[in-house]
């Protein structure tokens, strides 16, 4: 009772029209950050904290967790409308966001991803104001054992993810491991497979590499066809919005997408591109038609944004209670709050409870103005779909360019960007599909130092003494053996 009381209070503060406009400013911001690639949520809000150095400690809490929020659901805009998502976590909106703008749904996929962005977000902030506690204690007890078996988890995925082709789908998971395997070893420190190239040191940079397998490549592909004259669909289709009862079919969809993402999310390290990449393959087993996800499904899209959207809760949860941040942009706004004299953990709910209340507010608050400023963008966003292919195309290549070049002013990235989106140009030629081969380089990096780190801690055997660890490694198979069994049954019927 005394909680609820102080969020009401909180949210009556935040009522002023100075809060409400550094609200919405954080939200603007974070949704434009979010949906140019290049900008990730954490280098949009690392961009804005100096902003915050003259104001009051709440008011720059509350202005940068907006555009937290709102940096994660703007990623979703450039992937649903020219395949180039604008954040990592963004990925996988696009597997099905951008098939359905490419049969002249870009309306309905902007839509889906909106509000199942508002329905992830409503769902992390509650989960973060009710369990922060609880929670973060569960999320404390995993060691590297659980770590390396939560990766494996994700990676039993590709399974699902190869269509008809399994055999190509695991070769495309496995060569993203093996890019993960390029620069310095995260344990013995030495190099590998850099060839004495220093800008290999670090291995590739994710946003160019990124970029480049899912942008370019396309890009490449249509240019290959040289079928420029033809446009999917008339404008007036593109621009059909979805209506309430197509939102309700999808609530279950956005519900288990959620709970996913703000579990996941508490994890740290774990992140919201993991939590995405699992929300979307459960999705799949839940589906009646789980052939036709990545050809324009509504849930796959409801999936991937209402996981990314939750994780931003979850990710805050550890954040505020222990002061451990669960992701890279959680860590900047941690940075923040001590550049304002707060240090996060369990002083911060005695010392400043206020502060806390406000957040949980701003952040309810900004996520209803998310959703009103994105449906008031909507028109201007479904617009980029119209713009002819001979226009759009070069567009598409500067931004690639730009974007790239943007994360650490350097002409390699553009070359990392270049040179992906040739590889994936050649392995769309050949069948070999691209999701598997980001989800490995993805998880790649968390899998190995892991399981190293848990091998030096209680021997090779490691993985298989902790009862969390076995019992993620159970589901994880399962996870891998299924799809491959059904596929099986369905030839033999055949």
């Amino acid at each position: 009772m005394q909680g609820l009381i102080g969020l009401l209070k909180a949210a009556g503060s935040l009522m002023g029209l100075q809060p409400l406009l550094l609200i919405a400013a954080g939200i603007v911001v974070g949704i434009m950050a979010g949906a140019m690639p290049g900008v990730s949520p954490s280098m949009g809000v690392a961009l804005m904290v100096p902003f915050t150095y003259a104001m009051d400690p709440s008011l720059a809490l509350v202005y940068l967790a907006a555009i937290y929020l709102a940096a994660n659901y703007g990623g979703s805009i450039t992937a649903v409308t020219i395949n180039t998502p604008g954040t990592p976590s963004a990925v996988v909106t696009a597997f099905d966001g951008y098939p359905l703008a490419r049969k002249g749904r870009a309306g309905e996929a902007l839509g889906v991803s909106l509000v199942a962005s508002f329905v992830g977000g409503a769902v992390g902030i509650l989960v973060l104001m009710l369990f922060s506690g609880p929670l973060a204690k569960v999320a404390l007890k995993f060691w590297p054992a659980e770590y390396f078996s939560l990766a494996v988890l994700g990676l039993s995925t590709i399974a699902s993810m190869g269509g008809q082709n399994a055999l190509k789908s695991a070769i495309s998971a496995v060569l993203g491991l093996l890019i993960c395997t390029i620069g310095m070893d995260p344990v013995l420190g030495v190099s590998r497979f850099t060839f004495g190239n220093v800008n290999l040191f670090d291995g590739f940079e994710f946003i160019p590499m990124l970029i480049g397998l899912l942008a370019l490549s396309e890009v490449f592909v249509e240019v290959e066809k040289f079928d420029f004259a033809s446009e999917s669909v008339a404008g007036a289709e593109k621009a059909k919005w979805p209506s309430l009862g197509y939102y309700w079919k999808l609530r279950l969809s956005m519900l288990r997408a959620s709970v996913i993402g703000t579990i996941v999310g508490i994890f740290p390290g774990a992140g919201a591109t993991i939590a995405t990449f699992i929300s979307y393959d459960v999705e799949k087993r839940f589906s009646s038609t789980p052939e036709e996800f990545g050809q324009g499904m509504p849930e796959g899209v409801a999936a991937a944004e209402a996981s990314n959207s939750a994780s931003v809760g979850g990710a805050l949860v550890p954040m505020l209670t222990l002061g451990i941040p669960g992701s890279a942009t959680a860590a900047v706004l941690m940075g923040a709050l001590m550049i304002h004299n707060l240090q996060p953990g369990p002083e911060l709910f005695v010392k400043s409870p206020e502060l806390i209340y406000k957040l949980f507010a701003s952040l309810l608050i900004g996520n209803v103005i998310m959703l009103i400023l994105g449906l008031a963008g909507s028109r201007l966003w479904i617009n980029v779909t119209r713009v002819r292919k001979q226009i759009l195309f070069p567009l598409i290549f500067a931004f690639a360019m730009i974007g790239s070049y943007a994360v650490n002013s350097s002409m390699w990235d553009v070359m990392v960007c270049l040179g992906f989106g040739m590889f994936g140009w050649i392995l769309k030629r050949y069948g070999y599909p691209l999701p598997p081969l980001v989800l490995g380089t993805v998880l790649g990096e968390m899998a190995e130092v892991n399981l190293r780190r848990a091998v030096m801690m209680a021997g090779p055997t490691a993985i298989f003494q902790r009862p969390g660890s076995v019992a993620l490694l159970v589901v994880a198979a399962l996870s891998f053996a299924i799809p491959i069994i059904q596929a099986g049954k369905a030839r033999q019927r055949a």
